[in-house]
């Protein structure tokens, strides 16, 4: 196995690359910050209503009207089932790993646009300008977090080290820090992940 492949987060169910948020629907289930904390939690791994709710540490009812939207909008997909006594347990996961939002959301209330707000001018990416805005939440050991905070430095330096030129400035904004939400567990027993696939939506 390569270097890549073992550095990379392997999950264990398939998604695609990129999805637009390019409705009203998606836009609105995106901007409530629960919604945005079970998509990062389900690109650990897939998850069931349960276990979601357990790590949230809200209501299994709330969690599944929140997962329902989501669901309903095309951002999360059951992607396996398994019996549990006489119930069908099911496992969702993200449609797609990166959410692509249109110029005009900037503009809207989502909350990370809104933090991201607070130092810089997103106005300005509503141009035709190169630009670029994304935030990502993981778990990963602080050696990891070490070496990418490294990293990110040594890529800031890059940056202020091009050649002048153009008739624009740009920015470059990155961070790097510990958060306070909840993480998706491993499973201890690979044999306790359920194995049927579910079937296409719209099937």
């Amino acid at each position: 196995m390569s270097d890549v492949d073992e550095r990379t987060q392997q999950l264990d169910y398939e998604l695609g690359a990129e999805i637009s948020a390019d409705t009203p629907a998606r836009l609105k289930a995106l901007g409530d910050p629960l919604r945005q904390l079970l998509l990062d939690l389900v690109l650990e791994r897939a998850m069931s209503v349960s276990e979601l709710a357990a790590r949230v540490q809200r209501p299994k009812s709330t969690v599944a009207h929140h997962v329902d939207l989501l669901t309903d909008v095309g951002l999360l997909q059951v992607v396996r089932t398994r019996k549990v006594r006489a119930m069908e347990e099911r496992f969702y996961g993200r449609t797609a790993r990166t959410i692509v939002f249109p110029s005009h959301a900037h503009d809207g209330d989502l909350p990370f646009f809104a933090d991201a707000r607070a130092v810089a001018d997103l106005a300005a990416m509503a141009s035709n300008a190169p630009a670029t805005f994304t935030m990502r939440s993981v778990r990963i050991p602080d050696e990891a977090a070490a070496e990418f905070c490294e990293r990110v430095t040594q890529l800031a330096l890059e940056f202020s080290r091009l050649p002048r030129g153009g008739t624009r400035e740009f920015a470059f904004l990155a961070a790097l820090f510990p958060t306070t939400r909840p993480v998706a567990e491993r499973l201890a027993d690979p044999a306790r992940s359920p194995t049927k696939k579910a079937a296409p939506r719209g099937s």
